[in-house]
């Protein structure tokens, strides 16, 4: 670290704002720590005392407590508020993001574990938001994909039939059938995946159909070892696991039971129930779906609605853009401007097609 002999007022200001940020970290990190257990508790509050450290280094440097600090920054207070109101997976993705946009590395008077801490910090915020992402990623998944094809499909439904020039009640009666037919299409699907899924889990199980002719096996030929090499376990293991069965298998008491037998990869992936799977895509995709409806719902017809249709998915595709955004640690306007490019596209495309087949029917 290089400092100069005597620091400029703008120095002073800078490291002023620093202190507040540090400040501002921690607290967020020790309200989220109080809304956890464990050892995510533990690591959150490691973290709070590690941005204590680097505000001790500032407060060195301006030679103790301003009588002035500069306000937080509306960043700051806002994950503040949300760390003390849901302690949620969104507060862990932005402090993610604020933690790595740590100008540290390139200011002289920070010193170089500083700005090492705060590339750590980036990557421990990034496992703890890792964890809450796994334990949501089947439910969000769900809901931000079957509401983003419901906009999306019933938008461009819509669009296509609204340019032909039909009657509003036409446009309207068009879009609740879409709306009908997609979340059907897709509680079906999605039941059918899940069972399907299931369905092949239980397939790969190991059961009981060879037990009771355990005692009848070569004891030196022994072919249940090649039972748990299938299963992933090595030749060696599965020789001397093999020869411990049969052993237990042939002595006079024990029943010739296998065991459970090792699956390489760990444990199967909960897929839950089918039935709550298809009622939650039906919900998701109809929930979307009747956003494009809603100006012909409410009586409006012709400019005004498309219009309006056109604002309200506009705004529901940038908000789902952006909680993907946030969820996957990336910049939220980046994804949600992404959402809305992709939507309008299609919804563009239908639309010409309609016009043409508007004039050509005329």
């Amino acid at each position: 670290m290089t400092t100069s002999a005597e620091p400029t007022a703008r120095d002073r200001r800078r490291w002023a704002r620093y202190l507040v940020d540090e400040r501002g970290e921690a607290r967020v990190y020790r309200e989220l720590a109080q809304r956890r257990e464990g050892e995510e508790r533990d690591i959150l509050l490691a973290l709070a005392d590690a941005e204590g450290r680097h505000e001790a280094h500032w407060l060195e440097l301006l030679g103790g407590e301003p009588p002035r600090l500069p306000a937080p920054s509306v960043g700051s207070r806002m994950l503040s508020w949300m760390a003390r109101r849901f302690g949620s997976i969104f507060v862990l993705a932005l402090a993610q993001n604020a933690e790595g946009r740590s100008p540290y590395a390139d200011d002289p008077h920070a010193t170089a574990r500083m700005a090492a801490d705060e590339r750590v910090h980036r990557e421990v915020v990034r496992g703890l938001a890792a964890r809450g992402r796994r334990r949501l990623s089947g439910t969000f998944r769900a809901a931000v994909f079957g509401a983003n094809d419901g906009l999306v499909s019933n938008l461009a439904l819509v669009m296509g039939i609204g340019a032909t020039g039909v009657a509003a009640q036409f446009v309207l009666f068009s879009g609740i059938a879409g709306l009908l037919a997609g979340a059907l299409s897709m509680g079906a699907g999605e039941y059918v995946s899940v069972r399907s899924q299931r369905e092949l889990l239980d397939a790969t199980e190991p059961s009981d159909y060879a037990d009771e002719v355990l005692p009848d096996l070569d004891l030196d030929a022994n072919e249940l070892a090649l039972v748990y090499r299938t299963r992933g376990m090595s030749e060696a293991d599965a020789e001397a696991r093999a020869r411990r069965v049969l052993e237990a298998a042939r002595s006079a008491d024990a029943a010739p039971l296998t065991g459970p037998i090792p699956v390489a990869g760990g444990d199967h992936e909960v897929v839950g129930s089918a039935l709550a799977a298809a009622g939650s895509s039906f919900l998701f995709f109809a929930s979307g779906a009747i956003i494009p409806v809603l100006p012909w719902l409410f009586g409006l017809s012709g400019l005004a609605a498309v219009v309006l249709a056109l604002v309200l998915v506009g705004l529901a595709l940038l908000a789902t853009g952006a909680m993907v955004g946030l969820l996957s640690g990336a910049p939220p306007l980046r994804r949600g401007l992404r959402q809305l490019a992709i939507g309008f596209g299609a919804a563009a495309i239908t639309y010409l097609l309609g016009l043409v087949f508007g004039v050509s029917a005329a």
